[in-house]
């Protein structure tokens, strides 16, 4: 077959790499100037490696993605690490990334940290999602977990993931981030983009095509069961079959032959944006070596996380600069989407001191703003029925977001896992027709 892919996120590359290798023609359009998509970087001239421009590292845990870069022989590549992460409770950080450091926590009775230990065994080793998606997080964990270790922990994470919609959200997606995660993290030598610039060269070499600085208008059928594509440069294309990897908001606008259901079910998918700034500072941010600040919003920080990005990869990779991550997830109505770069830098930089108390301005050199307006899928109760199918209702076209990985949390590893899953899809539905 002749297949077009729209994007060339990783989920992009991967289906690519699959479909190839089965022989069939690839054809990759990605209105960027590179791959990368959400996972994508940026380098400063004086930097050795890319700096992401939405924090990412993989877990110990994330099989789909090492075993893909295992196969396309770049394993050699892979830096692993265990970072210091903190916690914000009554105006200090606290670990709370081990058994140990739950057991010190102070604001947890003993109580507490009984049923922690407890829930927290029964979730990641003994309970399925399936069950669980009927149930609020918030109602599951009071339940279980008790009020305190509610107010506490988890209710300041979900109120930062979620904001107004954290009430929601169901207990399947909590369960996803305990079944997976690990303390160990992993990164690639060089920064993500030298990854996705690797295997895009691999994927060059095997024969895959790539139009970048090309975005794509529509997608119309016919003739004879093609699909033709109409991109930014008025070329007209067609194809046997097309693989979009883009948000279901944005099938909907390529696609005007999509049914009314249809349509509905996508307007019906709920989620959150994300605005990240990185700073680059000639002065550490965190005395102790902190890596990941998990930060309340209720203790008044305008983000929900800080990342000291060279407290995990050495500052010599960045000409000894000190690299910061200020995210937040946030409803694309928010103020802070329409703030200059400037004015939303000085409210962050303005909550640097309350993590330094010795922070001073003249530390910052340079920072970067980063803005989508969907990045957090908000799984709500019985999420699972809500999930839209790889097979659209137009014959051949195909669709593979992150809206559909659910009930894990969106991220590199499940887009390779649900990619592998759209290729095998695809090539069945092409064996059957």
């Amino acid at each position: 077959m002749n297949i077009a892919i729209i994007g060339a996120g990783i989920g992009g590359l991967t289906a690519a790499f699959d479909l190839i290798k089965n022989g069939h023609s690839v054809t990759i359009f990605e209105r960027e100037d590179k791959a990368g998509g959400l996972a994508g970087g940026f380098k400063q001239k004086d930097w050795d490696w890319t700096v992401e421009k939405y924090y990412h590292h993989w877990f110990w845990t994330d099989k789909p993605m090492l075993q893909l870069i295992e196969e396309i022989g770049l394993s050699e590549n892979i830096l692993f690490k265990k970072p210091k992460t903190v916690v914000y409770h009554e105006g200090d950080f606290y670990p709370l990334d081990s058994v140990l450091a739950v057991l010190k926590f102070p604001g947890f009775t003993l109580i507490d940290k009984l049923r922690f230990g407890f829930v927290t065994a029964y979730l990641k080793y003994v309970a399925g999602w399936r069950k669980l998606e009927r149930f609020t997080a918030a109602d599951w964990i009071k339940k279980y977990y008790g009020s305190n270790l509610y107010e506490i922990f988890f209710k300041p994470l979900l109120i930062g993931k979620f904001n107004a919609h954290y009430q929601k959200v169901n207990m399947a997606w909590m369960w996803a981030r305990f079944k997976a995660r690990t303390t160990k993290l992993g990164t690639y030598r060089g920064g993500f983009q030298k990854f996705l610039d690797d295997f895009t060269s691999i994927l060059q070499s095997m024969g895959v095509q790539f139009y970048f600085n090309t975005s794509i208008d529509e997608i119309i059928n016919g003739p004879e069961d093609c699909l033709t594509l109409k991109s930014s440069k008025n070329e007209i294309r067609q194809y046997d079959s097309v693989l979009v990897t883009l948000p279901p908001h944005l099938l909907k606008k390529l696609v005007p032959s999509l049914p009314e259901t249809y349509l509905e079910k996508v307007d019906n998918l709920k989620g959150t944006g994300a605005i990240v700034m990185v700073f680059s500072l000639n002065h550490p941010l965190s005395e102790n070596g902190y890596y990941w600040y998990n930060l309340p919003k209720s203790a008044g920080f305008p983000f929900l996380a800080l990342v000291e990005h060279t407290n995990f990869v050495d500052r010599k990779f960045f000409n000894g600069d000190h690299i910061i991550y200020c995210g937040d997830y946030l409803d694309s109505s928010h103020p802070y989407f329409s703030f200059s770069e400037d004015k939303l830098a000085k409210i962050y930089i303005d909550a640097f001191h309350k993590i330094n108390a010795g922070f001073s301005e003249d530390w910052v050199k340079d920072h970067w703003l980063y803005k989508t307006p969907f990045a957090q899928p908000i799984p709500e109760i019985n999420h699972s029925k809500q999930l839209l199918d790889i097979q659209t209702p137009v014959k051949g076209l195909y669709l593979a977001s992150m809206s559909q990985i659910y009930p894990w949390d969106r991220g590199t590893n499940y887009a390779v896992a649900f990619a592998h899953r759209a290729v095998k899809t695809m090539l069945e539905r092409s064996q059957q027709s």
